[in-house]
């Protein structure tokens, strides 16, 4: 059988779990349909999601639709579990966008359907709800043409649209207007169609427009549009023909070599891991021994050493690097989650169970062969993201929505669980690596970056119910930027006066502007023979972690760093002894020196601050412009000019991201509740008023002497 791997999208509350639920009854993989607000449906399953009544995490079930076995993912819909979208992307052959016949286009549809244009995913737009009060058809078609895409197709016609008796009948060849409707939106986007239309329109058989159909939609050129009610069954057995017959089947050699994605982590009931992966090519099976890819560099990662033309001082040909440090040197533990390039290199794993996704969210033990989803067990060190075997397609490694632009610190409402509330935390970060999880040990705090409140809701209750642990939030802060004004260098010699310099390492760095989006990209600028390669990897890790926080305590990004001297002592010892590190370089003073040395480049470059921008588009009755429009004033938002709609204003502009729950909050109240708001991650954009401070994690390697004492201290013990 055929494969498709299906994403059903939508803003919250358009009924897209709900009709999951339907198509599983409609293939006769469930004998009731689950509801929502019972906590009953087969995709909601943790119990967090039964009791609020949205979906929080991805899920997959399985059904056939004739000869095609489809693998579908239901999505979260609010906009704070974006990240769970993201990672459901890179795995899709098509999607279907559920879009409420009630409440319309929404923001979160209008960011998908972005997306999913961008990405060229084939997608199906399904309108839901044509049975309930306030239902559209022709006038939501002609707003999804202006506002998603403009070639959508209806697929039918609605019969007691909002009432409980609303039916589809779908078009078929004996309809003149849908035929000259699709031959119109097709032949703009086919020539040889076109050259046909115009020579003889009567000409084109129907087959030949719902085989061109298929074809446009297979490459995302056009949408077509079905009706129904997800509660009713109104229309979903056109859905299903359209996905059967419309959307593109999964390609992939199965003996070809092994590739995949891992788009998903839970834990099982004993606390084993399990990995959910898209398979590209070749087959997994069990027992199999895995080479797994790192999860792809988060913005910040930095590119691969480059050896060039410079200088150096020292020599040797010391083998040994022994580390004898933490990483860390103030108590800044490295994130767990999406973070600095160098973390990570992967590693191999064996599989220790397979399971194939087959009738609802029921597995049975199978291999995983190319083009299909499964679970793999036994891979202990695998993370959200990681590749499996060769790299698959780039598209399945790239970032597709804003990073969180938000951050919080968390603490226990019981000291005592501080060991706990870490351990609980790196969970939900393999599962969720974007909250960006760090900790300082001196301070012993615990901050998590986050879209919005109501994933710091969730987060507060999944700890409450899964781990025993009550938590308590700081108040919300918004994540800034700092990116470097100009070049600044800094170098520190071995020197005998171990005030001067009390490590046994040269360092020289340069930092400088790079391309807006580039990340940090660090740069040999010495042989790379000139000292042990260990020495150099020790430099770049450490020039990664370090500009987690820059000068005003924000990451830097956007920067090029470059190695500009190097040198170390070689291995050696007092007579007939044995090795003596106090005598010999090890990559411990190399990791505690950059920071030192890097923070002075840094200061001689100059940072400045950038703060996350959010583009809105707020739809208001027009009587209110004059009371919306200060209010936006106060947020700090630069509207543009309105447009006038009718009875309505049409207000887009630009505001930051710390005013954008608060402009969600109080444009009800200015609008009678009839204002619209969309609101969508634009750009960072220097800060303009005074600039904010980040509250340094306990260490200043620009305090050169406070910096000093505390590595004596640690290493002296």
């Amino acid at each position: 059988m055929r494969s498709l791997n299906l994403g059903i999208l939508a803003h919250v509350d358009a009924g897209k779990t709900s009709l999951t639920e339907r198509l599983l009854h409609a293939a006769g993989v469930i004998d009731e349909i689950g509801r929502v607000d019972d906590g009953s449906t087969q995709t909601d399953s943790l119990s967090l999601e039964r009791q609020r009544g949205i979906t929080i995490k991805s899920a997959v079930v399985s059904f056939a639709v004739d000869d095609v076995t489809v693998n579908l993912i239901d999505t979260p819909g609010h906009p704070d579990f974006i990240a769970e979208v993201e990672r459901v992307l890179s795995v899709l052959d098509g999607a279907v966008l559920v879009v409420s016949a009630v409440e319309g286009v929404q923001p979160q549809t209008r960011v998908l359907m972005r997306t999913l244009r961008r990405l060229r995913i084939p997608t199906l737009v399904f309108v839901n709800k044509t049975d309930r009060r306030g239902a559209q058809a022709g006038r939501l078609v002609r707003a999804m043409s202006e506002r998603l895409a403009p070639a959508m197709v209806p697929m039918g016609a609605v019969t007691g649209l909002g009432t409980r008796g609303a039916a589809v009948r779908p078009y078929g060849a004996a309809d003149a207007d849908f035929r000259s409707a699709l031959l119109d939106v097709l032949a703009g986007h086919d020539d040889a169609l076109l050259a046909a239309y115009v020579d003889d329109e009567a000409g084109i058989s129907y087959e030949r427009l719902r085989a061109e159909l298929a074809a446009q939609t297979r490459r995302a050129r056009v949408h077509p549009v079905f009706f129904g009610s997800a509660i009713t069954g109104a229309g979903v057995d056109a859905l299903t023909a359209g996905i059967r017959e419309l959307l593109p089947a999964a390609g992939g050699d199965a003996e070809g070599p092994v590739s995949g994605t891992v788009f998903k982590v839970e834990r099982g009931p004993a606390g084993e891991k399990i990995a959910y992966v898209r398979m590209f090519s070749g087959t997994v099976r069990m027992r199999d021994r895995l080479r797994i890819g790192a999860s792809p560099a988060a913005p910040d990662a930095g590119a691969a050493p480059d050896a060039g033309a410079g200088t150096h001082s020292g020599a040797g040909t010391h083998t040994d690097a022994t580390d004898d440090s933490p990483r860390a040197e103030a108590g800044d533990t490295p994130r767990t989650g999406a973070g600095n390039g160098a973390e990570r290199a992967g590693g191999e794993g064996k599989v220790t169970a397979v399971g194939l996704f087959e009738r609802g969210p029921d597995v049975r033990t199978a291999p995983v062969s190319a083009g299909r989803i499964g679970k793999l067990w036994g891979l202990h060190g695998i993370r959200v993201g990681d590749t499996i075997g060769t790299a698959p397609p780039p598209s399945a490694q790239q970032r597709h929505f804003a990073p969180p632009t938000l951050e919080t610190v968390v603490a226990p409402c019981r000291p005592s669980d501080r060991g706990a509330l870490h351990a609980a935390l790196t969970q939900l970060a393999e599962q969720d690596p974007l909250i960006n999880l760090r900790q300082n040990d001196i301070r012993r705090e615990i901050s998590l970056s986050l879209y919005g409140e109501v994933q710091k809701e969730v987060i507060q209750a999944t700890l409450a119910d899964e781990f025993g642990i009550g938590v308590t939030f700081r108040a919300t802060t918004t994540i800034c930027l700092e990116l470097p004004d100009g070049t600044g260098e800094a170098v520190e010699f071995m020197d005998k006066d171990k005030e001067v310099n009390p490590f046994l390492a040269t360092v020289g760095l340069r930092v400088e502007p790079a391309p807006a989006g580039s990340g940090v990209e660090f740069r040999l600028g010495v042989e790379l023979g000139a000292m042990p390669y260990a020495f150099f990897r020790a430099v770049e890790e450490t020039v990664h972690e370090t500009l987690h926080q820059g000068l005003h305590g924000w990451q830097v990004t956007d920067c090029r760093v470059t190695m500009t001297h190097s040198g170390y002592a070689p291995r050696q010892s007092h007579a007939h002894a044995v090795f003596d590190k106090s005598m010999s370089s090890t990559a411990g003073d190399f990791r505690r020196l950059t920071p030192l040395v890097l923070m002075s480049a840094l200061s001689r470059a100059g940072t400045t601050v950038y703060e996350p921008v959010h583009r809105f588009r707020l739809e208001i009755p027009a009587d209110t412009f004059g009371s919306v429009l200060p209010a936006l004033g106060r947020l700090g938002a630069v509207p543009y000019a309105p447009v006038v709609r009718g009875t309505s204003y049409v207000l887009e502009g630009e505001v930051p991201a710390a005013s954008v729950h608060a402009l969600e909050q109080r444009l009800p109240g200015l609008t009678r509740g009839e204002g619209e708001a969309e609101c969508a991650f634009d750009r960072h954009r220097p800060v303009s008023g005074p600039v904010p401070a980040r509250e340094r994690w306990d260490h200043d390697p620009l305090d050169r002497k406070g910096y000093l004492l505390r590595v004596v201290r640690r290493v002296t013990g």
